[in-house]
């Protein structure tokens, strides 16, 4: 009999979760689900964000050291944040247009406002205190953060993943620089503990119809009633859209005409890093299956994957960015304000600057956004508007930020000249 493919593991596990959770809902089992079954869910995210840090350590220094020159460090570096920026710009760009033509503000009823201001007025707050601590440091505190001052503390957090990849290029260049025989034992070190790495992805894989169908159920039983996401359904009309064009069009159109593949070989090798990101909404639980994918499936060579991934796991957030100007405006609009051409140009600029600095885990982009709205002269409170329906879009923006990364190793790694033909391994 012939094996289900993985994606469509998933796929299953995500549909039965789905309607597992909506009929647990309805018997009122939601602290079943809670208590015996999330637990799954969480045990599986877990232990795709345990293997995080080791993957990102053992293949980047492996995929610098490889590098055997500095100034190729610099080329691969210098494209790869070109176009992580171009991305993040046109998603935030394309964000604004949408919700500059769908007005979604405009929807919100004064007395629907003030219930959801109120209902998650303790959310917002937290949220916005979080920022606060981020608005209080100084113009250079970015450059501070990224120099951890105890690697080991960093890495037990994965939100200073940033601060882990700087050590690791930055002992990656090391290696370069000294004698190759020296290098060659440290080299090897981790070239096979990058191979065990990898083979423990496999491993956790395998339990992933089970931990997307335990996350997908508790997200269901915890919904909040309808008649509040009602009035939030043209706000999530926007960002879905700015979504769905990201993911369907310019993407697949950069593969096709930057990388010299078809969008449905892309799609086909990328679907189970997407389902796994819609799943767990996190780009940082995601990056093992995304490193996996892009050597074995799509043919990125092992250098540029190694290096291209982690980093665009930690800066590259194009659905979050997207999503944080359709917000910004939608509340803004909510509030009865009108935002100038250079008002939303700010926006843009904002949330291309905090979407770097969103840390790659759920419901970080949420204080992120606080900075933007600070930024636009837009009530901070308004956050609590959309509360309501942020989780089931993080799943979504989660997918575009997962899709872009991909993409980009793609088209960095051609080129490079470092595209070859994929060659899947057997568990």
């Amino acid at each position: 009999m012939k094996k289900i493919a993985l994606h469509w593991q998933i796929m299953l596990g995500i549909l039965a979760g789905v309607a597992f959770g909506l009929l647990a809902a309805k018997l009122g089992l939601a602290s079943f689900v809670k208590d015996w079954i999330k637990p799954f869910g969480t045990i599986f995210i877990n232990l795709l964000k345990m293997i995080a840090v080791p993957l990102i350590v053992t293949s980047l220094v492996k995929g610098v050291a490889d590098l055997k020159d500095i100034s190729k460090l610099g080329k691969m570096g210098g494209r790869t944040f070109g176009l992580y920026i171009v991305t993040t710009a046109l998603a935030i760009a394309l964000g604004l247009i949408i919700v500059n033509i769908v007005k979604p503000g405009n929807l919100i009823k004064p007395e629907s406002r003030e219930v959801m201001l109120e209902k998650f007025a303790d959310n917002a707050s937290s949220k916005i205190a979080a920022a606060e601590a981020v608005k209080q440091s100084g113009p250079l505190q970015p450059l501070i953060d990224l120099v951890p001052e105890n690697l080991f503390k960093a890495a037990t957090d994965n939100t200073g993943m940033l601060q882990v990849i700087f050590f690791v290029v930055f002992f990656g260049i090391g290696l370069i620089m000294i004698p190759s025989e020296k290098a060659k034992p440290v080299v090897a070190f981790f070239d096979g503990a990058n191979d065990v790495i990898m083979k423990l992805i496999d491993i956790i894989m395998l339990g992933a119809p089970i931990g997307v169908f335990a996350l997908l159920s508790a997200l269901i039983v915890e919904l909040p009633s309808l008649d509040l996401l009602t009035a939030l359904l043209g706000y999530a009309f926007c960002v879905l859209l700015g979504l769905v064009i990201l993911i369907g069009i310019v993407y697949p159109t950069m593969v096709k005409f930057l990388a010299g593949r078809s969008p449905a070989f892309f799609f086909k090798g990328i679907a189970p890093a997407q389902l796994l990101a819609f799943s767990t909404s996190s780009s940082a639980a995601t990056l093992p299956v995304s490193m996996e994918r892009a050597e074995e499936h799509l043919g990125v060579d092992e250098e540029v994957a190694s290096f291209v991934l982690p980093i665009g796991a930690t800066v590259n957030m194009d659905g979050t960015a997207l999503y944080q100007g359709v917000a910004a405006v939608f509340i803004a609009q909510a509030f009865g304000m009108q935002l100038d051409f250079g008002q939303q140009l700010g926006i843009l600029l904002t949330a291309l600057l905090a979407s770097i600095g969103t840390a790659a885990v759920p419901g970080a982009g949420m204080v992120m956004l606080v900075i933007v709205l600070a930024k636009a002269g837009i009530p901070e409170a308004g956050l609590a508007l959309i509360f309501a329906i942020d989780r089931p879009l993080d799943m979504c923006r989660t997918v575009a930020n997962v899709t872009s990364d991909l993409c980009v190793s793609m088209v960095v790694a051609k080129s490079l000249g470092k595209l070859h033909a994929p060659k899947p391994k057997e568990l």
